[in-house]
């Protein structure tokens, strides 16, 4: 099964538990003062359907989807953005990485993996805007 493949079965068992959205952002807002600072008056609510959707994106892109919306979402956390530092795209994915575990009964090594190589590829085409 293809990487992309393993990621939309693996993020839909994800999306069937209530709390995902909530577990990601309690492990991401945990990463760091400098993220805690970047949510500090944002609309979780809101913010947790743009994730919802932007992982989506990170699958269609992954399944041939052109990248034309990871590119507005890289200019929009560009520096003339909100200037999401490209490093923080690490603590991102490490947050998402813990909360997919904590809620894909059926993660496996190879699930992590597959997520790995889905988001690196949509990481690289949002931080070539920054």
């Amino acid at each position: 099964m293809k990487a992309a493949d393993i990621v939309m079965q693996s993020y839909g068992r994800c999306c069937a538990n209530d709390g995902f959205f909530d577990s990601f952002y309690d492990h991401f807002l945990a990463t760091s003062p400098e993220v805690r600072d970047k949510f500090a008056n944002t609309n979780m609510a809101g913010q947790k359907l743009l994730l919802r959707q932007g992982i989506l994106n990170v699958v269609l892109y992954a399944r041939g989807m052109p990248g034309t919306k990871l590119k507005a979402l890289g200019c929009s956390h560009s520096r003339k953005g909100l200037n999401i530092r490209p490093e923080l795209y690490t603590l991102w994915f490490n947050a998402l990485a813990a909360t997919i575990r904590e809620h894909d009964k059926e993660c496996t090594a190879e699930t992590m993996q597959a997520w790995r190589e889905v988001v690196n590829k949509s990481v690289e085409v949002i931080v070539a805007e920054y």
